[in-house]
C-alpha cells in the first residue's frame, strides 16, 4: 500500500469507524478491559525484569507494603499491605513497619491447599533476592545504593560461595516479629520510602513459590494483588483475571483535583477490582494498534501513536468525528525522556581523549531533537534539556542547557578542528588516523522508529557522518546493550518516582552494564552522585544534580532528547481511567458501562 493509499484508508476508518466495530458480534457476558502494549514483555518476576510492560503486569499481580493514591495530584504514598506510614528515624536510616494481618497470597499450589498469609519475613525475603547473583538483578545496584547494613557482604559471600544464605539475618534487613520490618541503612536515605512503594519492584512474592518454581519463576507470578496471570503467549498477549481470594479492598482517594472528582464520584464506596478479565495484546507496529481501538476492539488505547496525531488530535484537540463518537482523551507530559547512548567502551565513540569526547558532543550537536519533535513527533514532546524528567520534585521548565542545543555549524567546526576529514575525497568523514568514520545505530522495524531514524540520518548526512542502522529486536538489543555490546542505541526511560536524581544512576559507574547502558566512568560525577542520594529536595540538592548533568553533557556519554507527551484515548463505555506519573497499575479502577457499550454495538460485557 502506498502512502496515498494508506493516508484514504486511516481517514475512511476516522470517518466510519463508529460503523465497524469488530468485536461487536462476540458475546462476553465478562466484564473485560482490552487494550494493547507497544512492545514485549520479558517476564514476570520482579527481580529479573526491568522493561516497562513486564513491570505493568507485575504491578496488577503483585502488592508492595505502599502505593501511590490513584487521584491524589501532586502523588501522595500511603499505606497497602503495610498498617501504616512508617517510623523513620530523624537521620533516615532506620525505617521500621508493619504489615497487616490477615492479607493472604493467591492460591497455588506451591502452599500445598493452606492459605499463605504475608508476614515480614516475605519482605526481607524478597528484598533478598535482589542481592542473590544468581538472578543477575538489573536493579541490584540501585538497592547497594540504599546501603543495607550487611546486605553487600552477604552479596560477596554468595559470589565466592556460589550460594546465598537466604536465612542469615544481617542487621540493615529483619522481620523484629511475625509483622514487623525494620531496614537500618548505613547512610541517610530521606526518599526510600519511594523504594517500597513500587510493586514491580518490591512487589512481595513467597520463597514457597520461588523454590517451586525455579527457573520457570518469570511464568509464575503469585502475589496477593487484585489479579492473576490467567494465560501468556509470549509477545502475543497476556490474560489475567480476577484474583478471586484478594482481600476486601473499598476505592477511596485523597486530595482529588478537579480532573479526577467524577471519577472518584463513581468509584466511591466500590469493591475493587472492578473488571473481571483484563486481555493484553502485543501490537508493535502503530498503525494495527491504532485500527485495533478505532474499530472497536479495544476498549483503550495508551499513548496515541504520534503517527496519527493529525488526525485524530489536530491542534491538540479530540477530532470532532470521534467526540461525536463519545470517545474520551487526556492529555498530559509523561514523567520520562527519550535517549541515544554512545558506548563509553567503543574503539571509535568511547574513551575521554579530547578527540573522543569532541566526535560524540558533534554528533549531539548535529541532532536536532526540535526538528523530532515537530515532524515525527507530530509535537507530541518537547525538547529535553537534561535527565530530570517532568512531574518529578526538582523538575524546573525554565532550565536550559546545551543537552538541548542544536548547533550544525558548530558540530562541523569541532569535527574539522580534532581531524575528522574526508580524507579520501568519498564524501564522508574519516578518523584522525584516516580509516572510516562508520557509525553503527541499533533500531527498530517499526514505522515510528523508520520515521525518527530519517531525521537522525539526515541530521548526521548534513555534517558528513556515515550512519549504518542496524534493525533488531527489542529484548535482544536490551540484553546486548547491558554486556556492552551496542555502538548506539535510543531508547526511553520512565520515572516510577517523584525523585528528580534517581536517573543520573545512567551515569553511576557502579551502575554500568545495568542502568549505565554507556558504561560512564568519572570519579566526581560519582562523586556527586553520592551525595545528592543522602541529601533532601531544595536548592543545594538541586545544584548538585545541575553539576552532575553539566559532566554528563561535557562528556555526553547520552543525548537526552525529548520528554514525550502522552495522549490516552478510550471508549465511551468505559470509566474510571486517569494517568498516574508514576504508578503503572491502574486495572483495578477501570469499570465498563455495559449499557453504554451495547449502545455503541461493543461486545456484552
Amino acid at each position: 500500500m502506498n502512502f496515498r493509499t494508506w493516508v484514504r484508508a486511516i481517514s475512511l476508518c476516522l470517518a466510519v469507524g463508529a460503523l465497524l466495530p469488530v468485536g461487536a458480534l462476540a458475546a462476553n457476558p465478562e466484564k473485560t478491559l482490552r487494550y494493547a502494549f507497544l512492545g514485549p514483555e520479558t517476564g514476570f518476576d520482579p527481580a529479573q525484569i526491568n522493561d516497562l510492560y513486564s513491570a505493568a503486569v507485575i504491578a496488577h499481580v503483585l502488592d508492595a507494603p505502599y502505593e501511590y493514591d490513584y487521584l491524589a495530584r501532586p502523588a501522595k504514598i500511603r499505606p497497602n499491605l503495610a498498617e501504616a506510614m512508617p517510623e523513620v528515624s530523624p537521620d533516615f536510616r532506620t525505617w521500621t513497619f508493619r504489615i497487616r494481618p490477615g492479607i493472604y497470597f493467591t492460591d497455588d499450589p506451591a502452599f500445598a491447599g493452606k492459605p499463605r498469609e504475608v508476614t515480614a519475613k516475605d519482605v526481607v525475603y524478597t528484598f533478598k533476592r535482589f542481592f542473590d547473583p544468581k538472578n543477575k538483578s538489573p536493579k541490584v545496584a540501585g538497592f547497594i545504593e540504599e546501603k543495607m547494613i550487611g546486605m553487600e557482604e552477604l552479596r560477596r559471600q554468595a559470589e565466592a560461595s556460589g550460594k546465598f544464605d537466604y536465612d542469615s539475618e544481617v542487621e540493615g534487613l529483619r522481620a523484629l516479629d511475625r509483622y514487623t520490618v525494620q531496614i537500618k541503612l548505613a547512610i541517610p536515605r530521606p526518599r526510600f520510602l519511594y523504594n517500597l512503594a513500587d510493586p514491580a519492584t518490591l512487589g512481595i512474592v513467597a520463597r514457597e513459590v520461588v523454590e517451586k518454581y525455579g527457573e520457570a519463576i518469570m511464568e509464575h507470578p503469585v502475589g496477593t494483588g487484585p489479579f492473576m496471570l490467567h494465560e501468556w503467549k509470549r509477545a502475543s498477549q497476556i490474560t489475567l483475571v480476577r484474583n478471586p481470594t484478594y482481600r476486601e479492598k473499598i476505592f477511596d482517594s485523597e486530595g482529588v483535583d478537579p480532573s479526577g472528582e467524577a471519577i472518584a464520584k463513581h468509584l466511591k464506596g466500590k469493591k475493587l477490582p472492578l473488571v473481571d478479565k483484563v486481555v493484553v495484546s502485543i501490537i508493535e507496529e502503530p498503525q494495527p494498534r491504532w485500527l485495533s481501538f478505532l474499530n472497536g476492539e479495544h476498549d483503550f488505547m495508551e499513548r496515541l501513536p504520534f503517527n496519527f496525531a493529525n488526525y485524530a488530535i489536530p491542534n491538540n484537540k479530540l477530532a470532532p468525528n470521534l467526540a461525536k463518537r463519545g470517545i474520551q482523551m487526556e492529555r498530559v507530559p509523561l514523567s520520562d525522556f527519550t535517549v541515544l547512548y554512545f558506548s563509553m567502551v567503543n574503539p571509535i565513540l568511547g574513551g575521554y581523549t579530547p578527540d573522543k569526547v569532541a566526535l560524540r558532543r558533534a554528533i549531539a550537536m548535529a541532532m536536532n531533537s526540535g526538528e523530532e519533535v515537530r515532524l515525527p513527533r507530530r509535537n507530541q514532546a518537547i525538547v529535553a534539556q537534561g535527565f530530570v524528567m517532568p512531574n518529578t520534585t526538582l523538575y524546573d521548565p525554565n532550565y536550559r542547557s546545551e543537552m538541548g542545543t542544536h548547533d550544525r555549524a558548530k558540530a562541523i567546526a569541532l569535527l574539522d578542528m580534532f581531524g575528522y576529514t574526508d580524507k579520501n575525497g568519498d564524501g564522508w568523514r574519516d578518523m584522525p588516523d584516516g580509516k572510516p568514520l562508520v557509525l553503527e545505530y541499533d533500531t527498530l522495524s517499526r514505522a515510528d522508529y523508520r520515521e525518527l531514524d530519517e531525521v537522525l540520518k539526515k541530521n548526521l548526512d548534513a555534517v558528513g557522518i556515515k550512519m549504518v542502522m542496524r534493525v533488531g529486536q527489542w529484548p535482544e538489543q536490551l540484553r546486548m546493550s547491558r554486556s556492552g555490546k551496542l555502538m548506539m542505541w535510543n531508547f526511553g526511560q520512565s520515572a516510577t518516582t517523584p525523585d528528580s536524581g534517581s536517573p543520573l544512576d545512567m551515569g553511576y559507574s557502579k551502575s554500568a552494564g545495568q542502568q549505565n547502558h554507556s558504561r560512564f566512568s568519572n570519579k566526581r560525577f560519582d562523586e556527586l552522585y553520592e551525595k545528592q542520594l543522602v541529601m533532601g529536595d531544595g536548592p543545594e540538592r538541586r545544584a548538585a544534580i545541575n553539576e552532575a548533568q553539566r559532566i554528563l553533557i561535557a562528556y555526553m556519554p547520552y543525548k537526552v532528547k525529548t520528554h514525550r507527551i502522552a495522549t490516552d484515548l478510550w471508549q465511551p463505555w468505559v470509566v474510571g481511567y486517569k494517568r498516574h506519573p508514576f504508578r503503572r497499575d491502574f486495572w483495578q479502577y477501570i469499570d465498563i458501562d455495559a449499557d453504554k457499550a451495547r449502545k455503541n454495538g461493543a461486545p456484552a460485557m
